[in-house]
């Protein structure tokens, strides 16, 4: 607890070198703290929490968790996308993965409005880029606001990717801001096929801002860390479940 209230977030295996111990039993300590809601758990560590549901961590931040399931939930997900669909990709670390896929496919159309993802994208000749505009979010690099939402609500798209903070199976999904959420509702509105993209430590918690509910959502691309409770639920619901 030391060390991530000074450092902000822990990663497993170097607390298991440093106190000579197995990730096993490390992540078994993080679960017990994040019970007594001392911390928020990923499977690659943990990050600090002051126990309120609005926290709203930099992008620097998120990257250094679940480094290897966002890959590989990237990798999934730019499988959906078929040649001359037209997509809009979310803010978050899971959908830059889905970004840096992207250099593959010929001829799409995609609306984004994240700068770290757009800097990505901007590399690859072979798809054209609409930017809603807006202001600048710092901690997400996201631009949003009412510019963003007049920009995208003239649209229609084939698919959306969506990055959470919290996905409860029983409510829907969610994210820290509340500016955001409302720009993420409006993506879904304009989009056929809804698919959200989030590693399993997303699941079993909320956050400040609701998004919408699962049954808004076609596609659940995630790893295999999932409760099989959650992972029924979502299929019972109509949802389709990929794991990574």
């Amino acid at each position: 607890m030391h060390q991530i209230n000074e450092a902000g977030q822990v990663l497993v295996p170097e607390l298991s070198r440093e106190f000579g111990v197995s990730e096993v039993t490390i992540r078994n300590d993080l679960e017990q703290l994040e019970k007594k809601n001392m911390l928020i758990r990923a499977r690659g560590g943990a990050i600090k929490t002051e126990g309120g549901v609005g926290i709203d961590y930099r992008l620097s931040e998120k990257d250094k968790l679940n480094i290897e399931e966002k890959s590989r939930i990237g990798k999934k997900a730019a499988q959906l996308i078929k040649e001359h669909d037209t997509i809009i990709i979310d803010s978050g670390t899971t959908t830059m993965e889905v970004a840096k896929m992207l250099g593959q496919l010929s001829d799409i159309t995609v609306i984004c409005n994240a700068l770290n993802i757009i800097s990505q994208l901007i590399q690859f000749k072979n798809l054209n880029l609409i930017i809603p505009g807006g202001y600048l979010r710092k901690n997400s690099l996201s631009l949003v606001g009412p510019l963003a939402e007049k920009n995208l609500q003239n649209l229609y798209v084939d698919k959306v990717f969506i990055g959470v903070d919290g996905f409860d199976t029983k409510h829907g999904i969610y994210t820290p801001n509340i500016e955001e959420a409302y720009f993420n509702e409006i993506m879904i509105k304009i989009s056929k096929e809804v698919i959200v993209v989030c590693d399993s430590s997303k699941f079993l918690r909320r956050s400040l801002a609701y998004i919408c509910g699962v049954d808004k959502i076609h596609c659940v691309i995630t790893d295999s860390g999932i409760h099989d409770e959650d992972r029924k639920r979502l299929e019972d619901s109509g949802i389709t479940v990929i794991i990574a």
